[in-house]
């Protein structure tokens, strides 16, 4: 059997090249195995670029591990010589009483964040991109912004090899199993051992993870890129990367960068789900007139020719938050993802908690709100 390593990682997407970084700089042998290409467009991290936000209304015990994000994302992009995170501002918009809204402002409130309160005419006044809707209020915060996300992983490997990493792509998993204290992977190549493992492989957790079926659910997304109308008001200096709430669903976007055209998607898109392996990759006419909808009443200013439309997969958690553990009964293998749609801003810091996990045993990071044993509570209530 190839090896010995210390520690076998599955799935060197957003996550898994986050972890085999932080553990090859930490002197373990580690071995990183991937499906697919590195990077490639299978799974969650391909469309160029993901948003980063320190606002954060899903919960405020996500800023600490944001903070810590953007410290790491730094130290990657200055070893790698690229820049990796660009700062844009971040809106987050809604209804007043929004979740939305309201919990963006906690999440300021709480961690002093620097922002501001804007209604529906001072924001459209003041970025010419949007054009909400009366009623609407948004909280500006300045640190937003998004993060290239292909790149990230290129440069994550990069560095991991650099560290003396092992990493493989196009190598399939067939199945793991314990072995003593340690565990064994099998692919369609070789067998493997090594002390630890670490499963990162987005939407094909559920099948690697039995206490993850039906817990970990697959959903279809797609991803558009519109033509602006008015350029000018759509690039990286005058438009801030979005979540907003509006009447037709809970839409995000970004300004023109990396390729032609403004980016827009929405959350759980057409709220198609199946599993990994069947779920539709090709992209249709109602994908576009769903991302149209917004399009055209929101920012008109962008409702030009349609640039790009690509489909890309959300793993589902029943309460959409994520999962950072050790296995119950496993000590030796460690769980990263799903992710709900919001992770991939968190690989740099996520990263370094799989190194604490699969290492120590623990991390000194908050994730209380992660470990999986809750969905087994949610399941049995």
């Amino acid at each position: 059997m190839p090896g010995p390593y210390d520690v076998i990682v599955l799935g060197i997407g957003g996550m898994g090249s986050a972890a085999c970084w932080h553990l090859a700089r930490r002197g373990q042998r580690v071995l990183g195995l991937e499906r697919f290409d590195i990077p490639h467009a299978m799974g969650s991290s391909h469309g160029v670029n993901r948003i980063i936000r320190l606002a954060y209304f899903e919960d405020p015990s996500y800023v600490p591990l944001l903070r810590r994000a953007y410290e790491n994302w730094r130290e990657a992009e200055t070893r790698f010589g690229e820049q990796l995170l660009h700062v844009t501002g971040s809106i987050d918009a809604g209804p007043d009483d929004s979740r939305v809204v309201q919990g963006a402002l906690t999440a300021c409130e709480l961690h002093n964040l620097p922002h501001e309160v804007l209604d529906a005419a001072a924001l459209n006044a003041r970025f010419p991109g949007y054009l909400l809707p009366a009623g609407h209020a948004a909280v500006l915060q300045r640190e937003g912004g998004f993060v290239a996300s292909e790149r990230a992983i290129v440069a994550h490997v990069a560095l991991a090899q650099a560290e003396g990493a092992d990493i493989r792509a196009r190598e399939r998993v067939l199945s793991w199993e314990p072995a003593g204290d340690g565990v064994r992977v099998r692919t369609e190549r070789s067998t493997y051992e090594a002390g630890r493992l670490v499963l990162a492989a987005g939407a094909w957790m559920q099948d690697l993870v039995p206490a993850l079926a039906g817990r970990a659910v697959p959903e279809r997304q797609v991803l558009g890129w519109f033509q602006p109308r008015d350029p000018a008001a759509y690039t990286p200096a005058t438009f801030p990367v979005f979540n907003a709430l509006f009447e037709e669903g809970h839409f995000y976007g970004f300004p023109a960068w990396g390729q032609p055209g403004f980016k827009l998607g929405r959350y759980h898109h057409l709220n198609e789900t199946g599993p990994a392996e069947t779920i539709d990759r090709e992209v249709h006419a109602r994908d576009e007139a769903a991302l149209r909808i917004a399009l055209s009443r929101y920012f008109p200013k962008a409702d030009g020719p349609t640039m790009a439309l690509r489909s890309c997969l959300f793993t589902n958690t029943p309460d959409e938050h994520f999962v950072l553990d050790t296995l119950p009964g496993l000590p030796q293998v460690v769980v990263a993802s799903p992710c709900s749609g919001h992770g991939y801003k968190f690989c740099s810091v996520i990263g370094e908690i799989l190194a604490d996990l699969a290492t120590d045993g623990e991390t000194r990071f908050g994730i209380g709100l992660h470990r999986i044993g809750r969905l087994t509570e949610m399941q049995g209530a």
